[in-house]
């Protein structure tokens, strides 16, 4: 059994018998794991943590060869992100955020971009006035970095680059030329200025593109083919995902709101 400190990022917890929690981890020199927290329930103080979801900690861990759950010893708080948390609108974001990032990432493999930018992310989520465009921001920028971004450059079937009109395809995975849109019946058009946009970011740095603006009916439309391509590769849906639509979905009534 070996010893080691890491940064760690909470993408998930669960109470763990009568006295104890398991916390899903995404950290900086470990990548993904699993850390058992012997009678957190019991002794709360016996962490400087509550190991809330979508904290940022430092924590102290024992690593055992034949198992992928390892003991937590130690767990400092080195941000709470406070700013999301007093937000209703917030929350659903930095949740769908860390649950992508668990649904993507391999275990214990480690990618210091990815967690960069997640922190970053969710820090700008904080005081940003716009939390849907940090959330398309993020979901292009760590498929790009995950390597399990949609192919945009050219047709996904045979390598011709574009000169007309174009489809997408989930199936394939990224865009099909006219002449090979009958390969996938269920592919769909898309704007030319829905690529872009994700061209647009996953190219240049995140403070730029915090200024990029979009119609209303690229946005909709960039939102659509993210989530449907994510569903389609993940095979489900995100629950976060499913509770931000219904957020969006919902209208009050008179009787409701009084």
């Amino acid at each position: 059994m070996s010893i080691h400190k890491t940064e760690a990022l909470v993408l998930n917890k669960w109470d763990f018998r009568e006295t104890s929690i398991i916390a899903k981890f995404y950290t900086r020199d470990f990548g993904k794991f699993s850390g058992l927290f012997k009678g957190i329930r019991k002794e709360p103080q016996k962490f400087a943590s509550s190991v809330d979801i979508f904290s940022f900690n430092e924590i102290v861990f024992y690593k055992k060869n034949n198992s992928q759950l390892y003991l937590v010893s130690q767990c400092d708080l080195r941000d709470n992100f406070t700013g999301i948390r007093g937000s209703m609108d917030k929350i659903p974001i930095a949740s769908f955020i860390v649950e992508l990032l668990g649904a993507i990432v391999p275990f214990e493999e480690p990618n210091q971009e990815i967690l960069d930018l997640t922190l970053q992310c969710l820090k700008q989520l904080e005081t940003s006035p716009n939390a849907d465009k940090i959330k398309t921001i993020y979901t292009v920028k760590v498929l790009a970095l995950s390597g399990f971004k949609p192919h945009l450059d050219s047709c996904v079937s045979c390598g011709a680059k574009f000169d007309g009109s174009v489809k997408f395809s989930f199936q394939l995975g990224g865009l099909l030329c006219m002449k090979c849109a009958l390969k996938d019946p269920k592919a769909r058009s898309i704007y030319r200025g829905t690529i872009a946009s994700i061209l647009y970011i996953e190219r240049n740095d995140f403070s730029n593109i915090l200024n990029l603006g979009m119609n209303p009916q690229i946005k909709k439309e960039l939102g659509l083919v993210l989530n449907s391509f994510l569903q389609y590769h993940l095979e489900k849906e995100l629950k976060s995902q499913k509770v931000l639509d219904n957020i969006a979905n919902f209208t009050p009534t008179l009787e409701q709101v009084y």
